[in-house]
């Protein structure tokens, strides 16, 4: 708010016009309420107003006497500018998340971010490389990356239960990132009821997440999306199939449902292939279901996976200077001769598994015989006893029928007792032989 008075030639003045500021050229007073203001736009045009007193809590005086005074906060200036310096700072530096971390990459590690993964945008990837290949260097300087790119807020990396506080550990140790590791107490305490909807870097079990459907459900709340989701150990999120049927474990099913909730999804696993084409077509279907979809038929179903994986062994492992990353493996046979009681033992030894464990066989075969015939034989007096007791129960029924009908016919109370007691004494005998 200023005053009418402020008004001075030259004076920048925002309220005049909407979303724009003026220039006054001149001022002429009408009394002491009200006075005509001169002043020109941004594109050269002058106009003219009259102003009175109620107008003062809409205007507002911008600069006073010349368009740049340069009395801002120069610390402030600075914190602005170096922050719109680091935003784009990925563009001058190809390898901004190298620089900024505490880690000297290998090649491989380098080229899997910056050629394989970066490029892809959505990024849906199985990074598949050796044991011992640094794939959470690789993970943490993906992530460092796409933070520096302001292209991640909110990354969740899913790994078995024995792992979690080693990738809290790495990532804050080399790549200064504060992921956080879910647990029942941080999901008890959650102020809005969904933790996921307050930590934006989580760390979460496998198995956790598997298990627990109310979990889950919160995954799938509205605003619970996520712009990376990281895999470890993504082989055991797989399905089977056995004798034409598909097997859908609970982590499969979880791996479904996280390539739904995130744009990025990485997978990362040493060993994606189990020797089965068709329990690998399912596992590549996390990535990519269209591609994938459909029962697999063998000779028909053949896919192309080089555009979404990367596999490298530790023979193709390299240093900057060329030599291996690990040392050769050679497999040779190592020939040698036993002495005489080297073979005597070792004859005996063979002898020993040889004719004991076929023995073994042949006894364990035996009495698992035994035993079903003992079972068979039990089952027989069981079924014999049965009817037995049928056949009495038959014949106790008849004599009580006959008593009625003694009753009925004669009314000769010597008869009924007499009656009376043959049922009850065959009553004893059948309760007794039971």
């Amino acid at each position: 708010m200023s005053r009418l008075e402020d008004l001075q030639p030259n004076a920048a003045i925002r309220g005049i016009l909407p979303d724009t500021l003026v220039t006054v050229v001149s001022v002429q007073w009408f009394g002491s309420e009200a006075l005509e203001l001169t002043y020109k736009t941004a594109t050269g045009k002058v106009a003219n107003e009259l102003l009175y007193r109620h107008d003062e809590p809409r205007i507002a005086l911008v600069e006073q006497g010349r368009p740049w005074s340069f009395d801002g906060d120069g610390a402030l200036f600075r914190l602005v500018s170096e922050a719109q310096r680091i935003r784009l700072a990925h563009l001058f530096d190809p390898v901004l998340a190298v620089h900024t971390s505490v880690v000297e990459p290998l090649p491989h590690q380098i080229t899997a971010v910056y050629e394989s993964m970066l490029p892809r945008q959505p990024l849906r990837f199985l990074l598949a490389d050796d044991p011992g290949a640094g794939k959470t260097i690789m993970a943490g300087l993906f992530i460092k990356e796409l933070i520096a790119r302001g292209d991640l807020q909110r990354c969740l990396i899913v790994c078995p239960g024995s792992l979690a506080e080693q990738w809290q550990d790495e990532l804050y140790r080399r790549f200064h990132l504060p992921f956080e590791i879910l647990t029942n107490d941080k999901l008890e305490a959650a102020r809005t009821g969904n933790w996921f909807l307050e930590a934006n870097l989580v760390i979460a079990r496998l198995d956790k997440l598997a298990r627990n459907e109310d979990v889950q459900q919160k995954l799938q709340a509205p605003d619970c999306r996520w712009d990376l989701v990281i895999c470890d150990e993504a082989h055991k999120m797989s399905a089977t199939v056995f004798g034409g049927e598909t097997k859908y474990t609970k982590r499969y099913r979880l791996g479904q449902l996280l390539s739904t909730l995130t744009r990025h999804f990485l997978l990362m696993s040493a060993t994606p292939h189990n020797g089965k084409e068709e329990d690998f077509q399912l596992f590549m279907a996390l990535l990519d279901g269209d591609r994938f979809e459909g029962r697999f038929r063998d000779g028909v179903h053949v896919a192309d996976t080089s555009d979404m994986m990367r596999r490298m062994v530790k023979e193709g492992l390299l240093k900057f200077d060329g030599t291996p990353l690990f040392p050769q493996r050679i497999a040779y046979t190592v020939p040698y001769k036993l002495s005489e009681a080297e073979a005597h033992l070792y004859k005996a030894v063979t002898d020993y598994v040889r004719e004991e464990f076929n023995r073994a066989d042949a006894l364990k075969s035996e009495a698992d015989q035994l035993q079903m015939k003992e079972r068979i034989a039990q089952a027989k007096d069981i079924d014999e006893a049965v009817s037995k007791n049928k056949v009495e129960i038959d014949e106790l029924k008849k004599a009580i029928a006959d008593a009625m009908e003694i009753i009925n016919k004669s009314g000769a109370e010597k008869n009924v007792k007499l009656r009376a007691l043959q049922v009850n004494q065959n009553i004893f005998n059948t309760r007794k032989s039971a």
